[in-house]
């Protein structure tokens, strides 16, 4: 199940995308986190100590992840084809969570438990001449061509804001968490991200954070309704991590925070997985990237490159 943690900046999505990547690993379960913010602190929360992870980002080598999930797909002739939206069809490199793949070798390193990939930052040839978006072509197409399974997670760590929508990432989700304090400047990007989400039949759940007693509560009831999932009290455990004095383990972090990331793996778990869709947004916004720009920038009908004949999911690998 791939699932996006999103909100206002400040609001601890990176702290919980970090929480419950490690909630999953310490289970046992199969997870991949990916930081896809413009400000890359993720592996930090995860808790590496030096200064940078020792991977490639993802979003330099997009021109390598192109020649690799393209395969053999007749309908894309180049890397230069190929663009961030551009779907899986048949003969294209279709991945398993963590496999054995040059995507994942190259790409992924363990910060404790916790396999992370990340976009990267912008850099000094980026500054005034490119958008974050562009970065995060690296991780729509890797969600573009995976094939994961029962019991497996992918966690990302998404842009602040409503920033999102301005790409079809968000549409590469099972499910996606809001992560709201009990604040009216909290609550305002859950208000753009419900509005925008429901065009597209995208499920949103929000998760308090730094309730600090019942009125905090009362607050977040009355503003999201039935979309508030559980919730997070402020926590010593998260503070004295970000001052880097890290409790040892998740056994010590406070019991409702602990219940509630229970209460997080128990929804996705109980999300039916719906390849179709999944996969009938991607050629949508495909098509959607084709007519606003890249038919132009390619000079080339990318509405081919949709492959009718292909069906999406497990059965793709076979």
């Amino acid at each position: 199940m791939r699932v996006a943690f999103v909100g206002k900046g400040g609001s601890g999505k990176t702290t919980l995308s970090a929480l419950f990547s490690r909630h999953l690993a310490r289970s046992g379960a199969p997870v991949l986190a990916i930081d896809g913010d413009i400000n890359q602190h993720l592996a930090e929360a995860l808790g590496l100590e030096q200064d940078h992870l020792d991977a490639p980002p993802l979003g330099a080598h997009l021109p390598e992840i192109k020649d690799c999930l393209r395969g053999t797909n007749p309908r894309i002739a180049s890397r230069e084809a190929m663009i961030k939206t551009t779907p899986p069809g048949r003969g294209s490199r279709l991945l398993r969570l963590l496999g054995d793949d040059e995507i994942h070798a190259r790409h992924v390193r363990r910060v404790g438990d916790v396999p992370l990939m990340v976009t990267g930052e912008f850099d000094e040839s980026d500054l005034g001449v490119a958008c974050y978006h562009s970065k995060l072509g690296g991780v729509e197409l890797y969600l573009n061509h995976l094939v994961d399974g029962p019991g497996e997670y992918v966690v990302v760590d998404m842009t602040a804001g409503a920033d999102a929508f301005a790409s079809g990432l968000f549409t590469r989700f099972d499910i996606t968490f809001l992560v709201a304090e009990p604040t009216r400047k909290g609550v305002s990007v859950y208000r753009q991200y419900r509005d925008h989400a429901r065009e597209f039949g995208i499920r949103i759940a929000v998760i308090g954070n730094k309730v600090t007693g019942e009125e905090d509560l009362l607050f977040l009831k009355e503003q999201v309704g039935d979309d508030l999932l559980t919730h997070l009290v402020h926590s010593p455990w998260v503070r004295a991590a970000e001052q880097g004095r890290p409790e040892d383990g998740l056994d010590t972090l406070e019991p409702h925070n602990r219940h509630a990331l229970n209460i997080l793996r128990e929804t996705i778990d109980g999300h039916p997985k719906n390849w179709p869709t999944l996969h009938r947004h991607a050629v949508e916004f495909h098509l959607r990237n084709a007519r606003a720009w890249a038919d132009q920038a390619t000079g080339l009908d990318l509405a081919a490159q949709v492959d009718p004949e292909f069906v999406p999911g497990p059965t793709a690998l076979t």
